[in-house]
């Protein structure tokens, strides 16, 4: 019996003197990243979902060598804005993925053909902006207006990147289709939260235009009217939104086709 209580507490000291029970008194990670997605050539913000649908935010810390892995994703606000504030301080590669012309570009064995990434040093706070080529511009016609319960918008679809320079670029990964640059629908999202979009819809009143091959080719440019489904009851302040897409998923390969949206708009049911 003795024995065995001089094992124990020979155990208990060989634990205690490797360190196990010291505090950990390293500090928390408070370093930030602030950053923007525009438009190139207009300047104005790339208008986004909040969530998987979304901008894609993937930061690669590379300050421990070169077989670093990225951190866990974060995705955009709706205004195309992002922040991290916990970020420990070190030099990191910046990547985004949305519904614009891939940053990243590689032939099907893997050969870089493009790299417009962004790698920072972040120390307090580090800020970065991204330029990018959405595939397409949604905009308001005119105001939405409520008509029997219901929410009627009228919209205009625009390539934001000629078929031209899109096949330029996406064309040399492989594997190219002239079915990529295909607008497959059109959305007309509802919902009380002014963060409205397909992750935050109220799928009784949100409502969808869809369309096969090239048929939208002939309504770009064109004012396009939504109406969202059902009745909204009267008296209700209700967020609206359109969003449309294409054929063609971010990353390549991902599965996720991500739409390109306007400006939330509030409406009143009366």
């Amino acid at each position: 019996m003795k024995n065995n209580t001089y094992l124990v507490l020979f155990a208990l000291l060989a634990l205690s003197s490797c360190g196990l029970f010291e505090l950990d008194n390293y500090d928390l990670p408070d370093e930030t990243l602030q950053g923007e997605v525009v438009d190139r050539e207009t300047g104005e913000p790339i208008l986004t979902d909040q969530g998987s649908e979304g901008i894609r935010v993937r930061l690669t810390e590379l300050s421990w060598g070169d077989n670093a892995t990225p951190n866990p994703d974060f995705f955009c606000m709706p205004d195309g804005t992002f922040q991290n504030t916990k970020l420990f301080e070190g030099t990191y590669n910046v990547r985004i993925d949305g519904p614009f012309i891939p940053l990243i570009r590689e032939d099907d064995r893997g050969v870089p053909l493009a790299d417009e990434t962004q790698t920072m040093d972040i120390n307090g706070v580090a800020n970065v902006r991204f330029e990018v080529q959405p595939f397409l511009r949604v905009e308001w016609v005119k105001e939405p207006e409520v008509v029997n319960g219901k929410v009627r918008a009228q919209v205009r679809v625009t390539r934001g990147v000629s078929e031209e320079e899109f096949r330029s670029k996406i064309e040399p990964m492989g594997g190219y289709s002239n079915s990529f640059q295909n607008v497959t629908d059109i959305q007309l999202f509802v919902s009380y939260s002014s963060t409205v979009g397909y992750r935050a819809r109220d799928e009784r009143w949100s409502s969808q235009l869809e369309f096969s091959g090239t048929s939208f080719n002939s309504m770009l440019g064109e004012t396009i009217t939504l109406e969202s489904n059902g009745t909204i009851p009267e008296g209700r302040m209700v967020f609206v939104r359109a969003a449309a897409r294409i054929n063609f998923d971010t990353p390549r390969g991902s599965g996720t086709r991500r739409w390109n949206y306007n400006e939330p708009r509030q409406v009143l049911v009366y």
